[in-house]
């Protein structure tokens, strides 16, 4: 799978794969990761308190996983993009609830993969 983004103005391609159709990977600069912290507020954890009590999709924990992986791509771009990349191959997340030990907890998001030039 792959997908074009835009990091200023200029085109990055993502790929959950190690290369990405119809290109050459010219340049290899290394690992490239972006990470995020969100925390749920108290209404949120209200929301999701009532819908949990009714079965099914948990919307306000789901918007906030959204949310945590596009933030963890646009920081792994920019930061590959700062490495001279135009692309990033065999991108993985990686995501964790954090509890902080007195109710609350928070959703850890990482995203990395290789920076790299292809063209």
């Amino acid at each position: 799978m792959s997908n074009q983004f835009s990091i200023n103005d200029k085109p990055m391609y993502v790929s959950t794969t190690d290369e990405i159709a119809g290109f050459k990977i010219l340049q290899h600069h290394g690992l490239v990761y972006g990470a995020t912290v969100r925390a749920r507020g108290l209404g949120g954890d209200c929301v999701a308190g009532f819908q949990s009590l009714c079965g099914g999709e948990v919307s306000a924990y789901t918007e906030i996983a959204i949310e945590a992986r596009y933030e963890a791509v646009n920081r792994m771009l920019r930061e590959a993009s700062e490495k001279g990349a135009n692309a990033v191959v065999g991108l993985k997340f990686e995501s964790d609830n954090m509890g902080g030990g007195n109710g609350s907890s928070a959703n850890g998001t990482i995203a990395y993969g290789t920076a790299v030039v292809v063209g």
